[in-house]
């Protein structure tokens, strides 16, 4: 099984090419206000249209109502909605349903008492995505660059696929994927230079290392 690789907070066209270029089979678009890496809806209109076909649109969102939601889905078009606040199953029942989209369920986990809440999202969910509980006096609940113990996940029995993120970057994604086992990798400010301002260098040395993690796990 390919390991999958998705760079999120894309924001401009460059690094967007840069991503798809490398080869990120998921490219991530942030829509939440205090993110540096939020997006305006035409911008994200734009950046959308340019993806083509050749990776999966993945729209971030965190506790959005529905008439936002439907504002994204309209201007994205995403393949993906990932769901990154407080949600609970039912609502995450009431998105599927209303807008006919496949939803990844964000989970923040610092001790394995986090994973109580599996059960219940594994029920609805297409995807989990464990990522780093944010400091309390955060203003958002990821891209933090925070990471979390990832041997919390080591013999995490999980039928539904998932995928680790928080704190990743080139020299430290083949150690997560290892003792994780996940089927996917998610990197945002481990491929910034700055908040929010994604480095080119950066995004294709993160997929490079991702891709040969794949091929020593496949081996």
């Amino acid at each position: 099984m390919s390991l999958i690789v998705k760079i999120c907070g894309l924001s401009t066209r460059e690094t967007l090419d840069v991503a798809l270029d490398a080869g990120a089979d998921m490219v991530g678009f942030v829509f939440f206000p205090p993110s540096p890496r939020h997006l305006a809806l035409e911008a994200a209109r734009d950046l959308g249209r340019a993806v083509k076909g050749r990776a999966a649109k993945v729209a971030l969102t965190v506790d959005a109502d529905d008439a936002t939601l439907e504002g994204i889905v309209k201007a994205l078009q995403p393949d993906l909605l990932q769901l990154h606040g407080h949600e609970n199953a039912a609502r995450l029942r009431d998105i599927k349903r209303r807008f006919g989209l496949p939803v990844m369920k964000a989970i923040p986990v610092e001790t394995s008492a986090d994973l109580a809440a599996l059960p219940g999202y594994a029920d609805v969910a297409d995807r989990i995505l464990f990522d780093a509980h944010a400091p309390r006096e955060a203003t958002r609940p990821g891209g933090l660059g925070a990471v979390f113990d990832w041997h919390v996940l080591e013999n995490l029995d999980l039928k539904l696929p998932f995928m680790v993120s928080g704190g990743l970057h080139a020299d430290n994604v083949s150690e997560a994927a290892r003792l994780t086992r996940a089927g996917g990798v998610d990197v945002s400010s481990g491929v910034e230079r700055a908040p929010g301002i994604k480095d080119p260098d950066m995004i294709r040395a993160f997929i490079r290392a991702a891709r040969a993690t794949q091929e020593l796990m496949v081996r």
